[in-house]
């Protein structure tokens, strides 16, 4: 059994996620070696659950416009994705209920450490951000993305690609006009190497 084998199977003995492994549902992420890029997002949605495939929706389809790249290369090799939760957290009355903490404490380091040849990480919304970015972000989400120089080249905090913030980004057009194209040329550079 090798390293991420061993990863899966322990996430799977995990007491605390149980009642997914009981019912055949696996963790939610994707992982290489060579992986160069990292997206590190909130926690799967009902969709992908069900589909078992990162980013299987509408959030993940405006993910690959953001980042410049189509499926064939968001689903490749180059590109590892690692949710603050592996398994999709449930319904709350609006979206979904947050990520469940204990998957980043415990699981993350372990995950990353599978991955040593990452030259970006995405950070993707606010559990993300403020759990990876510990005491470094702005006053708040918006304040931090727009900042987003401050945590480079390692980190590139941006907002959640799903239709529930499409007020947000018409409230806030510098986003897709000044933050997209930086994220974009920064992907192709890494991508091209």
């Amino acid at each position: 059994m090798d390293k991420l084998e061993e990863f899966v199977q322990k996430l799977k003995e995990d007491e605390r996620n149980r009642s997914y492994t009981e019912r055949g549902i696996l963790p939610v992420f994707q992982s290489s070696p060579s992986a160069r890029i990292l997206i590190i997002g909130q926690a799967p949605g009902k969709k992908v659950e069900e589909t078992g495939i990162p980013f299987n929706d509408k959030s993940g389809e405006r993910l690959m416009e953001w980042l410049g790249i189509g499926r064939d290369t968001f689903y490749s090799e180059d590109i590892a994705i690692m949710p603050m939760d592996f398994y999709y957290p449930g319904k709350a009355k609006t979206g979904d209920l947050p990520p469940r903490a204990f998957i980043a404490k415990e699981y993350h380091k372990a995950l990353r450490s599978m991955m040593p040849h990452i030259q970006l990480t995405v950070l993707i919304g606010g559990y993300a951000v403020r759990y990876y970015l510990k005491g470094k972000e702005k006053k708040n989400l918006t304040e931090t993305v727009k900042a987003f120089h401050d945590y480079l080249p390692q980190y590139f905090p941006i907002v959640h690609p799903s239709p529930l913030n499409n007020i947000w980004l018409r409230k806030n057009p510098w986003f897709e006009e000044d933050v997209v194209p930086e994220l974009q040329k920064r992907v192709r550079s890494i991508l091209k190497k």
